[in-house]
């Protein structure tokens, strides 16, 4: 994600091609099955899999995958074996990163990711060596253009939200508590208001800034960490001022 903000590298991702937008597709569709396999089919009684609805419907996966991604994982629960790992490390320039995978092949997984830590000037750590400068928020994106501040604040406030932040040019951030994001959302779309975008993230504490070459180094580190099959989300701290190269 781009600093602070995970809209531009949204808006990116919908942007790419189809081979990409299908590898999105898939990693959507595992965590809707590990969800469904942890806490069953209906969305209602299950917020993990109502949050991986709604990301799929963020990111425009029609209804027919969804519906069969939930289907096959409802039928096939005993062949899922995806583990939930996280690896933690630098990039260039001191950025903390996290990377989050679903593996059914954890040693395969962590062999790519060092691999490409390596490769891009960065340095793979032990667990929780970054995890501590980073909080697990849910994340609501409103178009400024929607709506105005101070009655964002309200509505977002009286819908059990944490915190507003309006540092980006094009959208307003909404901050939850990742337990209440799909509760949160739900009340704000009652009250009216356009989402975006919603979903649990890695929000940093703080930032660093890395050079230009350094940015364009951590960006392709990103986007190939990114297009591994096993990676779910990959979030740092550094303030990105250069565009997605790849």
């Amino acid at each position: 994600m781009s600093g602070h903000s995970k809209w531009h590298n949204i808006q990116q991702k919908k942007g790419k091609t189809d081979a990409a937008r299908a590898n999105i597709f898939t990693k959507i569709g595992r965590e809707i099955a590990v969800a469904v396999k942890e806490g069953g089919a209906d969305p209602n009684s299950n917020s993990k899999l109502a949050q991986a609805i709604a990301k799929a419907k963020d990111n425009n996966m029609p209804n027919d995958n969804i519906n069969r991604s939930i289907k096959k994982a409802s039928g096939e629960l005993n062949s899922i074996n995806y583990e939930t790992m996280v690896y933690e490390g630098y990039g260039v320039g001191g950025t903390a990163i996290i990377v989050e995978a679903l593996t059914d092949n954890k040693n395969r997984t962590a062999g790519d990711v060092r691999h490409l830590f390596d490769k891009f000037g960065g340095a793979m750590g032990t667990s929780g060596c970054v995890s501590f400068m980073f909080k697990r928020k849910g994340v609501i994106t409103i178009a400024k253009a929607d709506i105005e501040e101070d009655d964002l604040m309200l509505i977002a406030l009286d819908a059990g939200a944490e915190d507003l932040n309006s540092d980006d040019d094009e959208v307003f951030e909404v901050y939850t508590d990742s337990a209440s994001l799909t509760a949160v959302r739900a009340a704000m779309e009652e009250a009216g208001v356009k989402i975006l975008s919603a979903e649990v993230s890695m929000i940093p504490d703080s930032y660093v800034d890395p050079t230009p070459d350094q940015q364009s180094t951590l960006l392709k580190l990103i986007d190939k960490l990114e297009e591994l099959d096993d990676i779910q989300d990959v979030y740092h701290n550094a303030n990105l001022t250069i565009d997605d190269e790849e």
